[in-house]
């Protein structure tokens, strides 16, 4: 999107507290730059602090429920209220499952699914006491619907993520509204270390029916979208934003006459 649309939009966020998890630091910094943008209060939390990173920090390893518990609780005690969580923290390094431990994999699988399942869990009990109740919204990946290998873990929890999102979205309604983002390939500060250098990233990007690698705005503007009244009626549901997903890798061998 363009500055010029950026200013023109408005998704009715002013004045709502957010918190976003891992806030600080690619897709999530381009989560809070949007919701920041729309007058909200963000409130980001992450192992360590971001460099030059404008918005509120608190230190907090999701993984650690206690820890987690004492954040939603000084955010509430700091602002009154939390409107909104953006579960974006996670990740995992390339490691092939033959190699794994299975120290490593159960920590993976805590950063990605029990550490948002933490947050949402200590969220929704404030949520479930405020007029206004609150919204959710869980960053899945493409990586929890198509083989990821070297990430096997991260995948499996980017599954799982998709369930825990559709189930809450049960259980803790009509006051909370629950939803995913489905992220494909996005553009990032470190995207070096999973697309390759410029010349890589273009040739990816050729790929993408859209022509190009996400930027974290683009996740940014979903989230909102989410999160906003304007979805008050959307909730249990994912919403892909990949650019058109990845076409099947038959398009670019086979010899049929086929339009691409």
């Amino acid at each position: 999107m363009t500055d010029a649309v950026d200013s023109a939009v408005k998704l009715g966020l002013e004045g709502r507290v957010v918190l976003v998890t891992g806030g600080v630091r690619g897709v999530g910094a381009g989560i809070s730059a949007v919701f920041a943008g729309q007058g909200a209060t963000v409130v980001t939390c992450a192992r360590r602090p971001g460099d030059g990173s404008p918005w509120e920090f608190h230190p907090c390893d999701i993984r650690d429920d206690d820890a987690v518990k004492a954040l939603i609780d000084t955010i509430v005690a700091d602002h009154g209220r939390l409107d909104v969580v953006i579960n974006n923290a996670g990740g995992s390094p390339h490691v092939p499952a033959a190699e794994a431990s299975a120290k490593f994999s159960r920590k993976i699988l805590e950063l990605n699914l029990l550490g948002a399942l933490s947050v949402s869990t200590h969220a929704n009990h404030v949520m479930q006491g405020q007029a206004s109740g609150g919204a959710i919204v869980n960053i899945g990946s493409v990586s929890g619907r198509r083989p990821t290998p070297g990430t096997v873990a991260y995948g499996a929890a980017k599954a799982g993520m998709e369930n825990i999102t559709a189930t809450l979205a049960v259980e803790w309604a009509p006051k909370v509204r629950v939803n995913s983002v489905i992220v494909g390939m996005v553009e990032t500060e470190q995207a070096d270390l999973f697309y390759g250098d410029a010349d890589s990233i273009a040739a990816i990007s050729q790929n993408v029916p859209l022509g190009r690698l996400a930027k974290p705005a683009d996740i940014g503007w979903a989230t909102a979208f989410l999160a906003s009244d304007a979805a008050s009626y959307i909730s249990g549901a994912s919403l892909e934003v990949h650019g058109g997903g990845e076409p099947p890798h038959y398009l670019s061998t086979t010899t049929a006459d086929i339009k691409k």
